[in-house]
């Protein structure tokens, strides 16, 4: 192997001795190391390993000083150093030269030119899979999809994790007696060229035996509905994993435990125990937060975990803030089916909300299922509603209150991730509604909507992403003033289109000039007004927002984003779309993202002639949003 420096190594130890002596004398007093390393020749991925290799880089970490003893020891250790960095990659006669260059005060330059060499390749690769197992698809996709392959560069840590692969997918799966009866990796450097065998004989599969449970907490029955195997079925460490997730999501239980217990090297049986000590029943919470759309909030979450042996779970739920007033929540759960992501529930509800210029007073409650359908969850429900719209008196449509009493069935569908385990969710990449009513189940109101809802978040590189977000609602409805309000759409504020307030993008209605002698609101025989002093906004039965943003991670969880963000709420499609630009600040949190936008319109929607001729068009000027989200 050839190893070239730029001196002979006794002129290059007299050279440095000389430097380090006149910096000793210039700089008699201790100075805290301050050391640069510069490498040259090989790109980052070996770059960031002979860094890793080097003693250099490590005195450089911790701080130490260096003084000419350890500066000399320190650079003849240059050379093996690399030499072990670049062997993992396939470079075992990789020529090195170094120097080192005093910067005065006690600080130092490393400069390391590498000429890695000419790698060593895969002559040939054999890895197989004998016994019981070989045909198994677990092992067959390892073998398919191989990270070295014959004339690829000898990369050791491709080959480790070849190895690794095998003895861990056989250890998860069931194959307990699984060895390796080959394992060989020669490396002809000379020659430039590497062979490598492995083999693993997998034994007998195992299988699940008896499970055995202790706790008094639920009943055992509806413990076993929470397994993720069965008995008899071949053994799979990762549903056993699965079953301890299910379990503690249940919140049922403290100090839980789900562990596999002794093989039986005969039977091929692995049981499995479970212990579990009841968790804390009754669980309070509180909450207080700030966004722009909602102002101040608070929460007051009450929750009983345990109504008795069958796992039904009570809670109730009070929220405040600047748009919804009040909305006292409450709901029973029943365990059905799949315990862990299948349940009824018995709600309702009580809220006051602020949709713009209208105030509403609701009522509901109503059972619901939840079930799940491979990568799917699916709620079915029915909802008994009193809603009531509090319009000003001068509205020339429905003025004052309005009350409707509705029976409306829909089904919610969600996506969820494989393997999903009835865990809180803060995000879906796809949300849809289908709600309706009719007169022919008791209703006030003849409607059907449905409600869509998309997010995508692309990698565009190391410290890149796009996030792509999507909302289309659409009402099929006789009469719009048939659509409680509670069921129409608005656009604007913090996750809609930024820019403008929370629900500022809206169908708007008339207000009618008031005589100011009678206090009289001026209207025609049919009611329409005979002048308009205003407008207020009332929603709208379709919707459409969009989000395109860019986000560029920074260091310390930082992150810089510029978005365009487009929508508006109508009654026709075809109505013109508002737009906004802005750039903001992600602070990643540990559970969740802080978001700070600033947001400047580049539409600015106007309202149609007043009684006087004029059409009001308000000035946009940038906006300040602050929210809370669990993306990026």
């Amino acid at each position: 192997m050839t190893q070239r420096n730029p001196l002979p190594q006794a002129r290059r130890r007299h050279r440095r001795a000389q430097v380090v002596a006149l910096c000793l004398l210039a700089c008699p007093l201790a100075h805290a190391a301050g050391v640069k390393v510069e490498i040259r020749g090989v790109d980052e991925e070996l770059r960031a390993n002979v860094l890793a290799y080097l003693s250099f880089e490590r005195y450089k970490k911790g701080g130490a000083d260096l003084n000419a003893d350890t500066v000399e020891r320190l650079h003849n250790r240059v050379e093996r150093e690399v030499q072990s960095a670049l062997r993992p990659f396939g470079y075992y006669e990789p020529q090195v030269e170094s120097s080192v260059s005093d910067l005065g005060h006690g600080d130092w330059r490393i400069t390391i030119n590498i000429n890695p060499g000419k790698p060593v390749l895969v002559a040939n690769i054999d890895v197989r899979v004998d016994g019981p197992g070989e045909s198994d698809p677990l092992f067959q996709r390892i073998l398919q999809h191989l990270p070295l392959h014959d004339g690829d560069r000898l990369s050791h840590a491709a080959y480790e994790s070849i190895k690794t692969d095998l003895q861990r997918t056989a250890a998860t799966y069931g194959y307990l007696d699984a060895r390796l009866i080959r394992n060989e990796l020669v490396v002809d450097p000379p020659n430039h060229k590497a062979n490598i065998a492995l083999e693993l004989d997998t034994g007998e599969r195992y299988y699940f035996g008896a499970t055995g449970i202790r706790q008094d907490v639920v009943s055992e029955a509806l413990v076993r509905r929470y397994l993720r195997y069965h008995e008899g079925e071949p053994f799979d460490l990762t549903q056993v994993l699965r079953t301890q997730f299910a379990l503690d999501d249940s919140q049922y239980f403290s100090n839980l435990e789900v562990l596999p217990g002794d093989p039986d090297r005969s039977t091929h049986i692995v049981p499995v125990s479970i212990r579990a000590d009841p968790s804390r029943r009754h669980r309070y919470s509180f909450g207080a937060g700030y966004a722009t759309d909602t102002g101040p909030r608070g929460t007051f979450g009450f929750e009983d975990r345990r109504l008795n042996t069958r796992g039904h779970s009570f809670s109730v739920e009070v929220q405040a803030a600047q748009v919804t007033k009040y909305r006292l929540q409450s709901r029973y759960n029943v365990p059905i089916g799949d315990p862990a992501v299948e349940k009824l529930t018995l709600g309702g509800s009580v809220e006051q909300r602020q949709l713009a210029d209208v105030t509403t007073h609701t009522l509901s409650v109503g059972p619901s299922v939840t079930e799940v359908t491979g990568s799917w969850q699916h709620v079915w429900l029915l909802s008994a509603m009193r809603t009531t719209s509090d319009l000003p008196l001068g509205a020339e449509l429905l003025p004052g209150a309005h009350t409707d009493r509705l029976l409306v069935p829909g089904v919610d569908l969600a996506s969820v991730p494989k393997g999903f385990l009835g865990e809180a969710l803060f995000e879906h990449p796809f949300f849809a509604e289908l709600r309706g009513s009719h007169s022919s189940l008791g209703s006030d109101s003849n409607f059907i909507q449905l409600h869509l809802q998309a997010e995508r978040v692309f990698r565009l590189g190391r410290k890149w992403h796009l996030l792509l977000r999507d909302e289309l609602g659409a009402s099929l409805v006789s009469g719009f003033s048939q659509l409680p309000t509670v069921f129409r759409f608005f656009a604007g504020g913090d996750n809609s289109v930024r820019g403008f307030a929370y629900n500022d993008l809206s169908p708007i209605e008339a207000v009618c000039t008031q005589d100011p002698t009678t206090k009289q609101f001026l209207r025609n025989p049919n009611g329409s007004c005979k002048s308009i002093a205003g407008y207020i906004k009332v929603g709208g039965k379709d919707v459409i927002t969009g989000t395109v943003e860019v986000i560029r991670d920074l260091p310390n969880n930082l992150g810089i984003a510029s978005f365009f963000d487009y929508g508006n709420a109508f009654d026709r499609f075809g109505t013109r779309l508002q737009y906004s630009v802005g750039v903001g600040l992600r602070v990643r949190l540990p559970v969740l993202t802080l978001g700070i936008d600033i947001a400047e319109p580049l539409t600015e929607p106007c309202s149609p002639p007043t009684a006087t001729g004029g059409t009001f068009c308000p000035k946009r000027s940038p906006r300040l949003h602050i929210n809370f989200s669990p993306k990026l």
